[in-house]
């Protein structure tokens, strides 16, 4: 089998020409690379021009610090390496860019703030598999896209000029970044001249999901009634069919914003108000005047109506699921991690920043008010939803998903639900495993932009 994998190190430019690299021998003749005429050196958006010098007994690649520099590579490093005799290219890599929201360059040890530590792990797994990542912010790209200025890890986080990458993570968690000019020019500049892979390209409406999905006659079992609320008329329809009903912003997210409507009796109706200091209540003795409380707020924010589900309960409190489904090595969904999460005391959203707690759907569904027959296979169930409705997504939106974490919900006779599918699923709660351990998460994302890059 071809060898895959070589250790690089980078060495003082005086040794070796900036246009010349040094491989072991056993390289070049495993992969037939010429040494005469030059080769096209390939490392992202990078190609250059290189004599290839044969070393004996040498199990790697020299490069000079000059074009080290140029590669964005600060210390010595392994990559993985092909050669392509059609089109004497020599390429290394993956380079993998994740696209972050901010950075902190003046914190050094957590310059990108809570998912500093996730951008370590990553890097971590990169030095196991043979990649090479960086970490670059909107206000890092210019006006050219075959570089950028980003973050590398050498013994420490320092800023580097890096090529534009094989395989671009977008991990920004803001809208209005993801639509500045600049970032939609440089992911289309990088995809069209550089053949750059963007994955988790684009955010996920709640209406956009739900009507997505609905094409699919096998995942319409998944959905619970949904409508982007227009007009009083459609309200009242709701209402008159479900005795409680959600109003969700569809561009909401950690809970923020989730209104629970009750019927309590004929003319009264009690709406609950997700804040993050807990729940707050009122009263109105007709759904008209409950209509006028919120059509106020329908001027800037549009919300998704919902069937209400009468969730599994701990203790009284509602239980919901998260699981993260990732492509693999071959490109396919697999499910990654299944985790419940149990709402707080005086709180109906079950997210942790809202004092939710976590464990696993088996715990979460043995400790429930399930029983019997209903309880038995639920995590298994929850598990099948989230892949079948993974390849619904793959299947009905027209974007490229690496990764989404999809929330769904177990109601009082089993049935799965889901609630919505997030695009970027947060990585804020990352905590560092013992022993430097990688997550499975982060090294299913390598594996999966190495499928992407052939590598």
């Amino acid at each position: 089998m071809l060898k895959s994998k070589v250790a690089v190190q980078v060495i003082s430019s005086g040794i070796l020409p900036d246009d010349a690299i040094m491989l072991g021998e056993t390289y070049l003749k495993q992969w037939k690379i010429p040494q005469v005429q030059p080769v096209t050196l390939k490392f992202g958006a990078l190609r250059l021009p290189v004599k290839v010098v044969p070393v004996e007994r040498f199990d790697g690649m020299r490069i000079g610090q000059n074009l080290a520099r140029r590669m964005g590579i600060l210390a010595s490093t392994t990559l993985r390496i092909q050669y392509s005799s059609e089109s004497s290219t020599l390429s290394l890599g993956p380079l993998i860019g994740v696209l972050i929201s901010r950075d902190y360059p003046d914190m050094k040890d957590r310059p990108f703030g809570s998912i500093t530590l996730f951008c370590k792990e990553l890097v971590d797994a990169c030095a196991v598999q043979g990649a090479h990542v960086y970490f670059f912010t909107p206000s890092h790209i210019a006006g050219n896209s075959s570089t950028v200025e980003g973050w590398v890890y050498a013994e420490g986080w320092r800023k580097a000029t890096v090529p534009a990458p094989d395989v671009v993570n977008n991990r920004l968690t803001s809208r209005k970044l993801e639509n500045k000019s600049n970032v939609q020019h440089f992911l289309k500049e990088a995809k069209s001249r550089h053949n750059t892979t963007i994955f988790n390209e684009k955010f996920l409406d709640k209406p956009e999901v739900f009507e997505a999905l609905q094409k699919d006659p096998a995942l319409i079992k998944y959905l619970p009634e949904s409508h982007v609320l227009r007009n009083y008329k459609m309200l009242t329809s709701m209402c008159s069919r479900y005795s409680t009903v959600f109003l969700k912003p569809v561009r909401g997210s950690l809970g923020k914003g989730i209104i629970r409507i009750s019927r309590l009796d004929k003319d009264s109706y009690q709406a609950l108000y997700a804040t993050v200091g807990g729940t707050r209540k009122q009263h109105f003795t007709s759904l008209l005047k409950l209509f006028s409380s919120v059509s106020g707020k329908m001027k800037t924010v549009r919300y998704q109506i919902q069937q209400g589900l009468h969730l599994i309960n701990i203790s009284g409190r509602p239980v919901d699921f998260r699981a993260l489904v990732q492509k693999n090595e071959t490109g396919k969904w697999t499910l990654t991690s299944i985790v419940a999460r149990t709402a707080g005391n005086h709180h109906f959203v079950s997210n942790l920043a809202r004092g939710g707690t976590l464990s696993t759907a088996k715990e979460a569904v043995l400790k429930s008010n399930l029983t019997g027959q209903h309880a038995q296979g639920a995590p298994a169930r929850l598990q099948r939803a989230a892949l079948e409705i993974a390849k619904g997504i793959d299947t009905f939106i027209p974007a490229h998903f690496g990764e989404l974490g999809i929330d769904l919900a177990l109601d009082s006779n089993g049935r799965v639900w889901l609630i919505e599918v997030n695009s970027k699923p947060s990585k804020n709660d990352n905590t560092p495993l013992p022993d430097q351990k990688i997550r499975p998460s982060v090294r299913n994302m390598i594996r999966y932009a190495r499928h992407l890059t052939h590598f």
